[in-house]
């Protein structure tokens, strides 16, 4: 992981591969951003000029490479792009340099240590451009031949060590915005690694052991179900999705619990290690991508075990709901009638619709805890990419003003989101005239139908949300920001964000 650090040191005097600056995007052309102050002076006033003969504009994700001036310590120059220059009397947005900073790490590949002199005006400035920093600089090549060998020939290892240059190292405010980037980047980072994973590598019980190692580190409470367990307490849902499987589902509880808890979250996670669509298979083209289906529980391990490291004054649960969907000879088939977790009966009409099913089961054991809200996370619908595209997740729930708050944690965080409604009208076209409810509805509006399914598995008088990170979840495309290509750990830093906002009790 690379290195994060505070430093007072004058940029010209600081021995790094690189010096990062920003640059915003004038009415008359390229602006120097705050924090290149050292660095314009060596250009004598003139390096806005420089920078637009080398073409830049200030764009956002804009990479500009320049030499270092004389007398530099640091032999290059990187100017980011900061997009549009902020309004008169505001600072750049944070999320701007969190963006900014990932770009730059990325592109520095290889380096050692590179300064970072981005706008930095106060400790959420430098926690912004840490994390920017942290997780843009990840890379996955742990089946690549060289892996992240730095002396290999054809690979490069990740930004070894990144200083915020106007840190402050003694203030207790910036030592815990840095602590926190660190926490919460080095835990996404770790959903990353198992979005990853091939689901040759990672089923649901090496998950629930990756779950099991992490816990007993941070000093979280663990509890598997397996198999027999599993059937021993009626979890028809984990059960039915897994029964085609050689590789058996799993059932994970994770507790952290603090002291000075007024509150409890319980957050669950739907976990298909791989995902083929069970008998109703997918179509050529569809499969490919599919061990990204475990998203949602990647996202629920990595926040519960954020809050440990943070040490956040409330309580968290969380529940990963692990199976692998596979056709053979034992696995559910259309018309099959699942008895789940709560007593209730569910037809499979697609066993393709099989996420909400692991999910039902976890949100009932959820919700015998009596939890003051609970939030799941799930790869759910292709419903929903079509309707937010792939880099919004939706959000429905059951209460108004909890759905707003989440929007707004998800919001401020960097985590483009946005509300969605459960229509009443939808629901009748689950009714099966065999069991309870059916598995699917209607076509059109189907990511609400998948909500309105899982409501009816969460316990009365709780709060609940759903986070359909169907779109966002995976990046088949290049790497923007600090997003790269692949897992991109949707989801974590909101339900961070969300149980601090808790524990300071800022959601009542």
């Amino acid at each position: 992981m690379t290195a994060l650090t505070l430093s007072t040191a004058a940029a010209p005097g600081l021995r790094a591969d690189a010096i990062v600056i920003g640059v915003a995007k004038g009415a008359k052309g390229p602006v120097v951003a705050p924090g290149a102050e050292a660095v314009d002076k060596a250009y004598d006033g003139k390096l806005a000029g420089v920078l637009e003969t080398l073409g830049a504009c200030g764009a956002e994700g804009e990479l500009t490479k320049l030499p270092a001036p004389a007398g530099f310590k640091a032999p290059l120059v990187l100017a980011v792009g900061l997009g549009a220059v902020p309004e008169k009397d505001t600072d750049y947005d944070t999320e701007a340099l969190r963006k900014a900073a990932g770009v730059a790490a990325r592109a520095l590949a290889g380096s050692k240590k590179a300064a970072f002199a981005l706008p930095l005006t106060d400790a959420a400035d430098a926690g912004a451009i840490g994390e920017g920093a942290l997780l843009g600089a990840y890379s996955f090549d742990a089946y690549k031949e060289n892996g992240k060998d730095p002396k290999a020939k054809n690979g490069k290892a990740p930004l070894a060590e990144v200083a915020l240059l106007g840190g402050k190292p003694r203030d207790k405010a910036y030592k815990a915005a840095v602590e926190r980037a660190v926490a919460v980047s080095e835990e996404l980072n770790r959903a990353r690694d198992l979005i990853n994973t091939p689901p040759n590598d990672l089923n649901p019980e090496s998950f629930a052991a990756i779950a099991q190692a992490a816990a007993k580190e941070h000093g979280i409470k663990v509890q598997v179900l397996d198999e027999k367990a599993l059937v021993k307490g009626g979890y028809g849902g984990i059960l039915g999705v897994g029964a085609g499987s050689a590789a058996g589902p799993r059932l994970v509880k994770l507790s952290y619990s603090s002291s000075k808890a007024k509150k409890h979250l319980a957050f669950v996670g739907k976990g298909i290690t791989y995902d083929s669509g069970g008998i109703s298979l997918k179509p050529a083209g569809h499969n490919e991508t599919m061990k990204c289906d475990m998203s949602g529980a990647a996202a629920v391990f990595a926040a519960v075990v954020a809050a440990a490291r943070l040490g956040l004054e409330v309580n968290v649960t969380g529940w990963l709901a692990l199976a692998e969907n596979m056709p053979s000879g034992s696995a559910t088939r259309p018309g099959d009638v699942l008895r789940m977790y709560s007593g209730k009966t569910v037809e499979v009409l697609n066993t393709d619709a099989e996420g909400r099913l692991v999910l039902a089961d976890a949100l009932w054991a959820a919700s015998q805890e009596k939890p003051d809200a609970i939030v799941d996370v799930a790869t759910l619908t292709g419903a929903m990419v079509l309707a937010l595209g792939n880099r919004t997740f939706g959000i429905m729930g059951n209460d108004d003003a909890f759905r707003t708050a989440l929007h707004e944690a998800a919001e401020e965080v960097g985590e483009p989101a946005w509300p969605m409604p459960l229509p009443e009208h939808l629901r009748k076209g689950m009714d099966s005239p065999t069991a309870d409810i059916a598995n699917m509805g209607e076509r059109m509006g189907g990511g609400l139908v998948a909500g309105l399914f899982l409501r009816e598995f969460v316990g009365e008088g709780i709060t609940w949300a759903h986070l359909d990170i169907a779109g966002p979840a995976f990046n088949e495309g290049g790497p923007f920001g600090y997003t790269p290509k692949g897992g991109t750990g949707s989801a974590v830093r909101t339900l961070v964000r969300l149980a601090e906002l808790t524990a300071a009790g800022d959601l009542g």
